[in-house]
């Protein structure tokens, strides 16, 4: 495996590493899993705010699983993966091919996504979970998408990418309810 280098949604570096394509199904496959106890999520009311980024991001096609995990599940993850200690807000694999950025293609990977962190963090950051949740989820969509955070010109660009599409998301779907 060859390592990636990628951020956390709030900057933390992480060393990535691709693993080997799984079988491709339907071009516009998108899984949301709930795998965490401690926060009630509607992954229903996501799956369309997963579908609307894509389509703002102008995917042609995705093959993509979301796991909202705890935060025990998510040091575990960050530990054997990443070799980094404790909790993180989103880890993404990326097992798509590497075509020019900004080029509509195929997106493949799984996403991890940590409910925990995002409660904690929207607190810091004034924030709600479920819009630091969206923020995680399109972060995420960014890197898979040949965005990266590694140097200042390149963190500012995807930042300021993040924040528009997260805000139009926020415009268009009613956040609060991804609690009910």
């Amino acid at each position: 495996m060859m390592p990636r280098l990628v951020t956390n949604a709030r900057g933390s570096r992480v060393d990535a590493r691709s693993g080997p394509p799984g079988p491709l199904g339907v071009p516009a496959s998108l899984e949301l899993i709930n795998r965490q106890r401690t926060t009630r999520l509607n992954v229903r009311r996501l799956t369309p705010i997963a579908e609307a980024a894509l389509a703002e991001l102008g995917v042609a096609g995705w093959d993509l699983t979301f796991y909202f995990v705890g935060a025990r599940k998510m040091a575990a993850l960050n530990q054997i993966h990443l070799g980094h200690e404790g909790s993180t807000d989103v880890i993404t694999f990326d097992y798509g091919e590497r075509p020019p950025r900004k080029t509509p293609r195929l997106l493949q990977g799984e996403i991890f996504i940590c409910l925990e962190v995002a409660m904690v963090q929207a607190r810091e950051f004034r924030t709600t979970w479920p819009a630091e949740t969206v923020r995680y989820l399109v972060h995420a969509l960014l890197h898979l998408c040949g965005y990266d955070d590694l140097q200042p010109a390149a963190r500012r660009e995807m930042k300021r990418l993040e924040n528009r599409l997260v805000g139009r998301l926020a415009r268009q779907f009613d956040l609060a309810a991804l609690a009910q």
